[in-house]
């Protein structure tokens, strides 16, 4: 069974300590902090010259549900076209329905915009109504691979259906670990449900450079500081590829 370290990062310089630090492949996107958003192209092509490994693009027009409007989900499509012309090895998107199902007709229309790219079901499959059903249904509709806590905070705490997963999975499909991935949790998991590929950011806090500051005027969302930036740590992407390898 081949074993897989994904690495999600947001930044060029996150992107190359991810490299570095042995990760076999990444997924790029902006707004960790969010969650994740869709790349800039700029960004993008920044990535792709300094990072020789494989680069899946998150393609996810705004912070929030898998529900999209027409005019977001013709975002979607173009740019998973943008992102092949551009050199993606894959793209990681998803749409839902209000039901709670996984919106068949849309996925495939991705599934074949991505033609030629492996396609990633993300964590939209984290709050889809029947995960089982899901899994089924991105088979079918030829997803490379479902990105998924086990429809909880943590994959810890979804170990249980991770297990679930993979066994009803059976090699048809990648099921990629994600949610609170470490060294730690990728050595139990490996052993415990027998998980073979994760996904982690692996980031860490690092205080701004700037030395005036206005503490008064937030930008974002609250309680987030204009004075932090979050980084991929080296040596937690070295501890964890050392516990996949081991």
């Amino acid at each position: 069974m081949k074993r897989i370290l994904e690495v999600c990062v947001d930044s060029v310089e996150s992107a190359v300590i991810a490299a570095k630090g042995g990760a076999d492949r990444l997924e790029v996107c902006s707004n960790l902090v969010i969650g994740g958003t869709t790349p800039g192209v700029s960004m993008f092509r920044q990535i792709r010259k300094a990072c020789d490994i494989a680069l899946h693009v998150l393609i996810r027009p705004r912070f929030g549900d898998f529900l999209y409007t027409d005019a977001e989900f013709l975002a979607i499509e173009e740019d998973i076209g943008l992102f092949r012309s551009l050199g993606a090895d894959g793209v990681v998107a998803g749409c839902l329905l209000p039901d709670g199902n996984l919106d068949k007709e849309r996925m495939k229309r991705l599934r074949q915009e991505a033609s030629g790219m492996r396609l990633t079901l993300h964590r939209a499959f984290d709050v889809c109504k029947d995960p089982f059903r899901a899994l089924e249904e991105a088979v079918l509709l030829g997803a490379d691979t479902i990105l998924t806590s086990g429809q909880s905070e943590t994959c810890v705490k979804g170990k249980g259906l991770l297990n679930d997963l993979i066994l009803k999975a059976d090699g048809r499909i990648e099921i990629l670990v994600g949610g609170g991935v470490d060294a730690a949790v990728i050595r139990a998991l490996s052993e415990e449900i027998n998980a073979a590929s994760f996904h982690m950011s692996g980031k860490k806090t690092l205080g701004s450079e700037m030395v005036y500051r206005n503490d008064k005027v937030h930008m974002g969302l609250p309680g987030l500081s204009e004075f932090e930036v979050y980084r991929t740590d080296l040596e937690k992407i070295k501890e964890a590829k050392s516990a996949l390898d081991g």
